[in-house]
């Protein structure tokens, strides 16, 4: 996969009296010694930018100088730290576009579509996808299965049922206004689960 670009920001209010910090998750192996020195901002935010591999799922913490463990307040999910009382903060790199793990307000004129339209994507998962930046047909039509498959472990067991497969195929058909086709195809496997 390409590189992408992914900046990840501390607010002020967060770092607190601490004088700077470390970035540190699965990219660097959670070693210290490998930690991504951030940043100070004018706004007394701390922050980093990294390349990262597109498509991949990363959990990651802030270190501050004065000694504490910080999570990103703008992540989503947090993902418990394998058997420990620990919160880390993920993040799902999109593959077509760079990524920041801050979930950005939506500009009023960027496009989203009702994904709920699409058989087995219900609320909670349009919530998700929507989380990521997965917001249209078309958007969820290029994602990576991978990508989806690593979103959905992601956000924790009671996603472990879903299928993705069967979400793009259909958001390719709503993205080329083929909705005659798609409804074709929702029965067919309606009545295939019926057999």
């Amino acid at each position: 996969m390409i590189p992408t670009d992914v900046t990840f920001t501390l607010s002020g209010n967060h770092v607190g009296n601490a004088t700077g910090g470390i970035l540190l998750g699965d990219f660097n192996q959670w070693n210290q010694s490998n930690g991504v020195v951030l940043q100070r901002q004018d706004n007394g935010a701390l922050q980093a930018t990294l390349s990262l591999e597109a498509g991949k799922y990363y959990e990651y913490r802030y270190l501050l100088s004065d000694g504490r463990w910080v999570n990103d307040e703008h992540a989503n999910p947090y993902t418990n730290a394998h058997g420990q009382f620990i919160d880390n903060c993920s993040l799902i790199v999109p593959a077509d576009e760079a990524a920041t793990p801050a979930i950005q307000p939506r500009a009023a004129d960027v496009k989203v579509d009702d994904l709920t339209k699409l058989e087995g994507i219900g609320k909670k998962i349009a919530e998700l996808l929507n989380a990521h930046h997965i917001c249209t047909f078309e958007a969820l039509a290029q994602t990576p299965m991978s990508t989806l498959q690593a979103l959905l472990d992601a956000a924790g067991s009671r996603f472990k049922s879903y299928n993705p497969a069967i979400w793009v195929e259909q958001a390719t058909l709503a993205s080329e206004g083929k909705w005659e086709a798609l409804k074709a195809l929702q029965r067919a496997r309606k009545n295939a689960k019926k057999a």
